[in-house]
């Protein structure tokens, strides 16, 4: 699709209305904030949309809207069983890996989400993060050294995706290399965010073998990693939810942070204002950490909630059972919020880790920065005249309504004999 005014037919049943916009189209992969300013013109807060096999859902836009639905979980729960479009969800349907229920915390309500969230809070705390940084470093000079006599690199698949693929797996206790883990990875990244010719399910299916075997590992030789503690706690989780649990965690830190590392590098290297001072650090990494948060969050749409009952939200009705997508993209750049367009990046407020109950277990948003940090101060300060080989208006983003990435980020650099 090419407008989202542009109003597609509703299939049987559709909540949302006969002017239902695709979630698909080249705007997601270019523009998608222009996109989102269109769709928020014609439909306000909240817009009827069609997903994958034009199954409708809503897609929330408005800060406060996103704000007020994370916020309460009794009216906008996270059990997709509550979906009143399950008899129109075919058995391959690309989106399963989402919202197909599974006994994850990522769909557990009240006392029982408390519980199995405390265990990964629990498990997370036990990272120490001076030594994840250490460790990110040593991942990151070792990755470096791979390419810096060349004088030119890719940053996203040799850098970006690698660092913390590999700070990640060590600490859930896996081996940083080796193909079992190089495979889990490709299958976690095809379950996020698939390309054509995918299958997100089979993928998935697959990490959770894998997953499975390293739980089993951990159970018979415990160490001290994010698996260990998991196990170890005395809320007794049992091995399935926790691997289904480890499932969340590592999706979570992996392709997002990945992407948070490569969209801020970008934003360095194409805006003047961090590009003429990267060495000079007049504008600091930090801020541009947090700025690539606002303007090209990793995570753009999160799917989603479902409405317990029939409610209002944005001026629409939704019924129980609908789906809401939340558009964390859509909601960081509202212009309630940037009445004059301008994303003040010594702001946190963002939703780039969510809201309420469900965000971001702590400190997950803290081992994410100390990824990134590092990712980022690491190769300015191993490769101080890194610039662009290509020009930015060339570099493109991947095909997806969920994650936001660049499919490649191409620079060159001085040569650094090791």
């Amino acid at each position: 699709m090419t407008d989202p005014s542009s109003a597609q037919p509703a299939p049987p049943g559709c909540p949302a209305h006969t002017d239902a916009v695709r979630l698909a189209g080249l705007e997601y992969q270019q523009t998608p904030s222009q996109l989102y300013r269109a769709m928020r013109r014609e439909h306000g807060a909240v817009a009827p949309v069609l997903l994958d096999g034009d199954i409708p859902a809503w897609l929330v836009l408005g800060y406060s809207e996103v704000t007020y639905v994370t916020s309460h979980d009794e009216l906008f729960a996270r059990d997709s069983r509550r979906w009143n479009q399950w008899e129109n969800i075919p058995a391959d349907w690309p989106l399963l890996p989402y919202v197909g229920y599974q006994p994850s915390v990522l769909f557990t309500e009240g006392d029982e989400h408390r519980r199995r969230a405390g265990v990964i809070t629990q498990a997370l705390e036990g990272v120490d993060q001076f030594e994840l940084a250490r460790n990110c470093q040593l991942i990151a000079d070792r990755l470096i050294a791979d390419f810096a006599g060349s004088g030119q690199a890719e940053l996203m698949t040799g850098y970006a995706h690698a660092l913390p693929m590999r700070a990640v797996v060590q600490m859930c206790g896996m081996p940083t290399s080796g193909e079992d883990t190089q495979q889990l990875v490709e299958d976690l990244r095809i379950s996020l965010d698939a390309a054509e010719g995918d299958d997100p399910v089979a993928a998935y299916g697959r990490v959770g073998e894998r997953l499975r075997q390293l739980v089993k590992d951990k159970r018979e030789r415990p160490g001290p990693d994010v698996t260990s503690r998991m196990l170890l706690d005395p809320a007794g989780l049992t091995d399935e939810e926790i691997v289904q649990d480890l499932i969340s965690v590592i999706a979570a830190a992996q392709q997002p942070t990945a992407n948070w590392i490569c969209n801020t590098l970008r934003l360095l290297l194409t805006d003047e204002r961090f590009a003429v001072n990267v060495s000079g650090g007049r504008l600091s990494v930090g801020e541009a950490l947090n700025e690539a948060l606002w303007l090209d969050t990793p995570t753009q749409n999160f799917i989603g909630r479902w409405a317990v009952r029939d409610t209002q939200l944005g001026g629409r009705q939704i019924r129980a059972g609908d789906c809401l997508v939340l558009g964390l993209a859509a909601a960081n750049t509202d212009p309630q919020i940037w009445p004059e367009a301008h994303v003040g990046a010594e702001n946190a407020a963002h939703l780039s880790f969510s809201n309420g109950e469900h965000r971001c277990p702590y400190p997950a948003p803290l081992l994410a920065d100390v990824m990134a940090r590092t990712a980022v101060e690491t190769l300015l300060e191993r490769l101080p005249d890194l610039v662009l080989s290509v020009e930015p208006e060339t570099l493109t983003w991947r095909p997806s309504i969920w994650m936001r990435g660049l499919t490649a980020l191409p620079v060159q650099f001085t040569p650094v004999v090791q």
